[in-house]
């Protein structure tokens, strides 16, 4: 594969480069221990510091390469970050920056997972988690407000993309229409669409964004006319060498525990399942874990049913795509089945943590170093890009609806008695508002919002207003 090169190719006649591959690797390690608020809130992150402040890239090469990734399985936040990461510094430049993503979440539930299982139950967990669901909530909000402002242009100008995305919206919020539908349906949408209104799709506000305000923005280091850099150019032989190796890391550790266990020991049934759930789910992580829930659970008893609840509080408290929560369950399935014996439980399931969040992600990395030169060799086409910039006004709706989803499991307290008016939880709505107005009017920084609702949430729960 390519080794990194130290510096960004020289991209646009008017910026030098100066994105080294350290400066770089300094970005994505402080991304993988900030971006908390799931795929929504991260890739708002991501914008928000690549885009608008950096300039490392572009808005519609941002966006370009984000459909790409809305249509794989797997985290599209993390997908993002080494698409990005490989078109800036080569191969090792997408893996770093993939890698770095995922490490310290899965550091951290490690870590987490052994408090869990060793010492029962984490009562701080719960109060936190009630001021960090409003906060996750209001981040949600702001990524429909971003990716919505720049995606979707006055309905009088581009009215089929704001259809796309009402239906959208309708389809996932109302009709419980599974996600992989609506990608495909706003697909075709766009696909017929730049045969018949065309304008709507070219000057989509994503696409075209950039240009519009190249007058009060500085040119970004990969531009819209940015060309492709020679090693995002698409070759036969790359391409069968990146699937080659992808084989052999595959093989390699599946041949190590089948030699160790056996095809029916747990691990190695970790390794298969995860391998497949990487493989067969799309819609991110709120799609994948009915699927993790019903094997993990139902089909091989790696943990019980509130254990997975609890993974899953564990895993809204850290940073890294919620998706993470499998290395709670390879964790917990570990220690439950004593791989390594009584005696290394905690190894035992770390060893299994690591395994099953290897066998996740792998498919992942894959999928963006022998697909991103095909990605790229389509920028500025409209056969390609108006499918995709339908998609892009789908997942608006999408976001939108997973935004009503939250707040209202915000504000309803489940299971209380009484009228509806008492149902609901006013302390927790506010903290919701006070998060938006925070992100949205006073532009305040993610980590900061997050800290202050954990820290108020856990201040309500303790004084039992929450």
């Amino acid at each position: 594969m390519d080794t990194p090169n130290p510096s960004v190719i020289p991209l646009h006649p008017q910026v030098t480069p100066v994105v080294s591959f350290l400066e770089a690797l300094k970005f994505w390690l402080r991304l993988g221990f900030i971006s908390f608020g799931g795929p929504a809130g991260q890739i708002a992150i991501m914008h928000r510091e690549l885009v608008e402040e950096k300039r490392w890239i572009s808005e519609g090469r941002f966006l370009h390469a984000l459909n790409y990734c809305m249509l794989l399985p797997g985290p599209e936040a993390q997908q993002l970050a080494t698409y990005i990461g490989w078109l800036m510094h080569r191969t090792w430049g997408g893996v770093v920056a993939g890698a770095l993503f995922v490490l310290p979440s899965l550091f951290i539930l490690i870590g987490l997972s052994w408090i869990y299982v060793a010492f029962g139950g984490v009562p701080w967990v719960a109060g936190m988690l009630y001021g960090i669901k409003p906060a996750v909530a209001a981040l949600v909000l702001q990524a429909v407000h971003r990716m919505g402002s720049k995606t979707l242009k006055k309905p009088s100008v581009a009215p089929v993309l704001w259809m796309i995305s009402a239906i959208s919206f309708i389809a996932v919020a109302l009709l419980n229409v599974p996600f992989p539908w609506v990608v495909l349906g706003a697909a075709l949408t766009g696909w017929l669409g730049q045969r018949l209104v065309p304008r709507q799709f070219a000057s989509a506000g994503g696409h075209g964004s950039a240009r519009a305000h190249a007058g009060t923005h500085r040119p970004a280091l990969i531009d819209d006319d940015t060309p492709t850099p020679a090693h995002a150019r698409f070759k036969k032989s790359r391409l069968a060498k990146v699937l080659a190796v992808g084989a052999l890391l595959w093989l390699l550790p599946m041949s190590v525990l089948m030699a160790w266990q056996g095809w029916s020991g747990a691990v190695t049934q970790m390794g298969w399942f995860f391998t497949k759930a990487a493989l067969l789910t799309f819609g991110g992580a709120y799609a994948v874990l009915p699927y993790v829930y019903q094997g993990a659970v139902e089909h091989f008893g790696w943990l019980s049913g509130l254990q997975m609840m609890d993974g899953l509080a564990l895993g809204e408290t850290t940073p890294g795509p919620l998706i993470m929560v499998v290395a709670f369950v390879g964790f917990v399935g570990g220690w439950s089945r004593q791989v390594l014996g009584p005696d290394a439980l905690f190894l035992g399931a770390a060893l299994a943590a690591v395994v099953v969040t290897w066998f996740t992600f792998l498919p992942s990395f894959l999928f963006i170093l022998a697909g991103g030169p095909v990605v790229e060799s389509t920028h500025g086409k409209l056969q390609f890009t108006a499918p995709l910039t339908a998609i892009t006004a789908a997942v608006v709706g999408v976001i939108a609806s997973l935004a009503l989803f939250f707040i209202v499991h915000v504000a309803y307290r489940a299971g209380a008695e009484g009228s509806f008016v008492s149902k609901i939880d006013f302390g927790a709505l506010i903290l919701t508002t006070l998060a938006a107005l925070a992100l949205l009017r006073y532009k305040l920084g993610v980590v900061t919002v997050i800290a202050v609702c954990a820290l108020a949430g856990l201040a309500l729960r303790l004084a039992g207003l929450g």
